[in-house]
C-alpha cells in the first residue's frame, strides 16, 4: 500500500494542500456568490428580466455545493494531520466523524439562513436537533470506532470474545468491527456495543 508507506514530509504536504484547498474553495465561493448577486439583482433586471426572486435558490445551491467541498477539505485536513501519529485507520475514522458533524452543521446553517431572522435561528436549531437524533446512532458508532482505534484494546489478527462473539479480528472500521468466527462466518459488531463491554483477549495458539 503506497499510502501506508508515505513519509512524514509527504503527509505534511498533503495536510498543507488540504487546508489550501479549503481557502481556495472559500475564496471562489465568495467571488461566485458576489457575481451571482450582481447579475441577478442588478444587471439582468435592467434588461427587463425579473430573476431577482430566484437569486435565493441559486445562492442556496452554491452554498450546498461549496459547503460540501469545504467540509470535505476540512475533514481531509484532519485526516492528514493525524495520519502520521495514528495511522490510516484512525485518521480515516476522524475524517468520517468530522465530515458527519460538518454536513449536519452545514444543513442547519443553510436552513437557518434561508428562513432568516429569529425564524431562521429557530429553524436552524430545530433542524440541528433533528439531524442530531437521526445521526446519533451512526455518529455514536463512529466515535466509538475512533476510541477503539486510538486505545487499541485489540488488533487485527487477535483472537477475541467481544459482544458475545468469539473469533479473530479481521478489521476495525469506522462503524463496525469485523470478527471472523471459527466456521468462517463474519460478525459485524457495532463499535458502540463494544465500548463499555467486556473484551476477552484469547491467547495466541502455538503451532
Amino acid at each position: 500500500m503506497s499510502e501506508e508507506k508515505m513519509s512524514a514530509t509527504e503527509i505534511a504536504k498533503k495536510a498543507s494542500g488540504a487546508i489550501a484547498k479549503v481557502v481556495v474553495y472559500v475564496i471562489v465561493y465568495v467571488a461566485i456568490s458576489a457575481v451571482v448577486h450582481f447579475l441577478m439583482s442588478d444587471l439582468i433586471p435592467r434588461y427587463g428580466f425579473g430573476v431577482a426572486a430566484y437569486e435565493s435558490y441559486v445562492q442556496v445551491l452554491l452554498a450546498i455545493v461549496f459547503g460540501y467541498f469545504i467540509v470535505s477539505g476540512i475533514a481531509d485536513f484532519f485526516y492528514w494531520s493525524t495520519r502520521a501519529k495514528y495511522g490510516h485507520s484512525t485518521a480515516a475514522a476522524i475524517r468520517n466523524v468530522v465530515k458527519i458533524i460538518g454536513i449536519g452543521a452545514l444543513a442547519a446553517a443553510i436552513a437557518g439562513g434561508v428562513a432568516g431572522g429569529a425564524a431562521g435561528v429557530a429553524l436552524g436549531g430545530f433542524l440541528g436537533i433533528v439531524i442530531g437524533f437521526a445521526s446519533q446512532q451512526v455518529l455514536g458508532q463512529a466515535v466509538a470506532g475512533l476510541f477503539l482505534l486510538i486505545a487499541r484494546p485489540f488488533r487485527i489478527g487477535d483472537a477475541v470474545v467481544v459482544a458475545g462473539e468469539d473469533g479473530v479480528v479481521e478489521n476495525v472500521a469506522t462503524l463496525f468491527t469485523i470478527v471472523v468466527k471459527a466456521d468462517g462466518t463474519k460478525a459485524l459488531i457495532p463499535n458502540n456495543s463494544i465500548i463499555g463491554g467486556k473484551i476477552y483477549l484469547k491467547p495466541k495458539s502455538k503451532n
